[in-house]
């Protein structure tokens, strides 16, 4: 069993993880890619060990009375862990982001002039309940050449623990120094204040979790921000839909993993379309276990409906339960989702075109979907190999963040004496 080391000196942590990027910024791709290969081989011969340290968190869990989402988020397989080794090899067979030539110009006075990408340098993550989230952010950190502190939720101690023992050792038998992965071994939410402010040796930070962990961070920090959104994703079913696509993507959305961000949290039903197929609807949703939260007329078709409050237009559920509003055209669902969506993932499902078109253009988020299901949303599905997180702001990065989020940019500019 590991041993947690309580009394951090995160200070220290972050000066050692700052000369560590240095080295790692400079490797070759095929360094840094045999590196996530031997990591892999780690994870999948240390499984046990890593599936008996998450065997305490899971007890611990329980004890705590935690919900069923969380536990899902929490819990490890032997499966899970080899998709996270599984998960490192695609990301070493991705492009390396890194030294890529963006634009090249030369001036009149002969001045060459290059804009490149380069790592961030040191990353730090403050992340909740989801261990894969130390083995995803570690690829892809070390794959773009930059290291990274961790600071996993005291939920997952003891597994997140057991999994950096791991890197660490693999790293051992690579180019990249095990200092490049650091891990904050403690369960005192105090000890994620100290990165807020750490500008000298953190470059960037990403929290992932609920909507309270990513307020704090946001709030508190002065170290730039790259911000990650709960996902109050919307389905809206327009009197145009396809009834034979619209209820098994609605129930893709809801059901397929309900504690995840990219889940269907709120479905929203052109009335005339409601009117047309509400036994189909009702059949879909009794047969799937979903309890519907609706609006008055929602409740007036839909049996067993609960009323909705305010709160449900915007909480994020994680679980089978949906809010069901009617609405008359597409204007007031884009109306309904500019009011209470988180800009993470939303969807539309009709044979119009030209109404697609309209919430596609319209629709303020970071993925839109036409006659799909908003769980696509991940960064592995969409080819980035793992994601970091999903960025629901505007700035540097936006959607699923892949290896090119961690990279920033570079001018330089060669010459023969020029002066100005």
């Amino acid at each position: 069993m590991t041993f947690l080391k309580e009394n951090v000196d995160i200070q220290s942590q972050a000066s050692i993880a700052k000369k560590a990027s240095k080295k790692v910024g400079i490797l070759s791709t095929e360094d840094k890619n045999r590196a996530l290969y031997i990591l892999a081989e780690h994870l999948e011969a240390g499984y046990e060990s890593i599936l008996e340290a998450n065997k305490v968190d899971l007890q611990k869990g329980q004890e705590a009375g935690y919900t069923p989402a969380f536990m899902d988020r929490l819990t490890l397989t032997k499966e899970r862990i080899f998709d996270f080794a599984e998960g490192l090899r695609q990301v070493a067979g991705l492009e390396d982001p890194t030294d890529q030539v963006i634009s090249d110009w030369t001036l009149e006075n002969g001045l060459q002039v290059k804009k490149v990408t380069v790592p961030l340098g040191v990353i730090g993550m403050i992340y909740e309940a989801r261990p894969n989230v130390t083995v995803d952010a570690t690829g892809l950190a070390l794959k773009s050449g930059n290291a990274i502190i961790l600071k996993g939720g005291s939920s997952a101690i003891h597994t997140n623990q057991a999994i950096v023992d791991v890197i660490q050792y693999a790293l051992e038998h690579t180019k990249i120094p095990k200092e490049a992965v650091q891990f904050i071994a403690s369960t005192d939410r105090e000890a994620t204040q100290p990165l807020f402010t750490m500008k000298k040796y953190i470059d960037v930070l990403i929290p992932r979790g609920g909507a309270s962990l990513i307020h704090t961070v946001v709030k508190h920090a002065t170290v730039p921000v790259l911000e990650t959104g709960v996902g109050n994703c919307h389905v809206y079913i327009d009197s145009e839909a396809d009834v034979d696509k619209a209820l098994p993507i609605l129930v893709n959305a809801k059901t397929d993993r309900p504690a995840v961000c990219n889940a269907a949290e709120t479905v929203l039903i052109q009335k005339d379309w409601l009117l047309e197929h509400k036994d189909a609807l009702v059949k879909t949703l009794q047969e799937h276990s979903i309890t519907v939260h609706g609006d008055e007329q929602t409740l007036s078709v839909i049996p067993n409906a609960v009323p909705a409050g305010e709160d449900d237009w915007a909480n994020e559920y994680l679980s089978l339960h949906i809010a069901m509003k009617i609405v008359d055209h597409v204007h007031e669902a884009i109306e309904h989702i500019e009011q209470y969506g988180t800009k993470h993932s939303e969807a539309i499902i009709t044979e119009n075109q030209e109404t697609a078109d309209l919430f596609m253009k319209l629709v303020d988020a970071s993925s839109l979907y036409h006659n799909a299901s908003t769980r696509f949303t991940d960064g592995g599905v969409l080819g980035f190999g793992a994601e970091i997180g999903i960025s629901t702001q505007k700035l540097h990065a936006r959607g699923p963040m892949g290896l090119q989020a961690l990279t920033t940019v570079k001018f330089l500019m060669t010459g023969n004496g020029q002066i100005r």
